[in-house]
């Protein structure tokens, strides 16, 4: 049955999205203890058993990566790839500093093969994914952050994702924090019938059988089509699934723990270098946090930022356009 999203009084646009609250003494609310967890998780706590089974399960998929008759060179290129192709263009780029914090403006074609790559990461929709780092971003290391490290660092990096969050139900449920993007019939689209995970189902089932039409026509048999097609799928498809998440999970829980700060935010927003590496660009954190509209996290000219470097090369060629850069830079070039 199609999900309509339902009418509220008010909207809530993205520039209501800022960083976390001070508590009435000054002090950030959630200090350097434990926070406890959100209250829409508890009262009832349930858990959110198509995660609890889904990540284990694709961990272990991934593992197969490890029996020598799934591997092949070409998946792992595939996997190596796929995390620049499906993480950082379809996640960092489109989810994030497209969709999430309107950094910049793409032509509708592009957005929406952007967003497509990123269901492709198995990261839920666009508009689920956007409404939670919206209310990360209004609630930073406070109470109602859907997952800081506060509470503990597996809760921050994962485990929040296993039980049941009031907010994100469905799309009925988050659709106030992402009106802007459900405006689109687009996206909402993706919200109805699970239309999403087909997608990241019907992308796996190409690797497979453009591996298994290479493999046949190369080995010569069937089951030798049935191998290369398995390699590709075991290590572009679920390897990198797992890599991708973990990639987009560390940026929640690691540089909220661990790293220094060029700002003085009101969160334990961290820029952590390791993370900056791997994640392309989203781990100079505290500067996203600092200036969340920002397209570029990268800030100090040793921050490398691979997705921003991407976002000026799509500006060059006119592909994106009102791109929005940090604020300190244009300090620097008025003073």
């Amino acid at each position: 049955m199609a999900t309509e999203v339902l009418p509220e009084e008010s909207e809530i646009m993205d520039s209501e999205f800022t960083t976390s609250e001070v508590g009435e003494s000054g002090e950030l609310t959630a200090g350097n203890h434990a926070l406890p967890w959100p209250a829409s998780t508890i009262d009832p706590t349930l858990i959110r058993w198509r995660y609890l089974l889904a990540i284990p399960g694709v961990h272990l998929l991934a593992c197969l990566a490890f029996f020598p008759w799934f591997f092949s060179w070409t998946g792992v290129v595939l996997a190596v790839l796929g995390l620049y192709v499906f993480g950082t263009l379809g996640i960092n780029l489109c989810y994030h500093r497209l969709l999430t914090h309107q950094g910049m403006v793409a032509p509708k074609w592009l957005e929406h093969g952007l967003a497509l790559l990123g269901v492709c990461a198995m990261q839920d929709t666009p508009a689920c994914w956007a409404a939670m780092h919206r209310i990360h971003h209004k609630h930073s290391d406070d109470r109602p952050d859907p997952h800081s490290p506060l509470v503990n660092f597996f809760w921050g990096h994962c485990g929040w994702l296993m039980f049941e969050n009031r907010e994100f139900l469905n799309v009925n449920c988050y659709q106030r924090f992402t009106r802007d993007l459900l405006r689109d019939p687009f996206y909402l689209k993706l919200e109805r019938n699970m239309n999403w995970l087909r997608i990241y189902t019907a992308h796996a089932l190409l690797f497979f059988l453009a591996g298994f039409a290479i493999g046949w026509s190369t080995g010569g048999t069937a089951m030798a089509g049935v191998q290369f097609g398995a390699s590709l799928v075991v290590w572009g498809v679920f390897a990198r699934t797992v890599l991708t998440w973990h990639i987009t999970w560390s940026v929640n829980s690691v540089t909220h723990v661990w790293g220094y700060r060029n700002y003085e935010t009101n969160d334990n927003s961290r820029n952590n270098v390791l993370v900056g590496l791997w994640s392309n660009g989203e781990g100079w954190h505290n500067n996203h946090h600092a200036d969340q509209r920002a397209a570029a996290h990268g800030h100090r000219k040793w921050e490398f930022d691979v997705t921003w470097l991407t976002i000026r090369l799509l500006e060059k060629l006119g592909l994106v356009t009102n791109v929005v850069r940090p604020r300190c830079w244009k300090q620097a070039e008025a003073e």
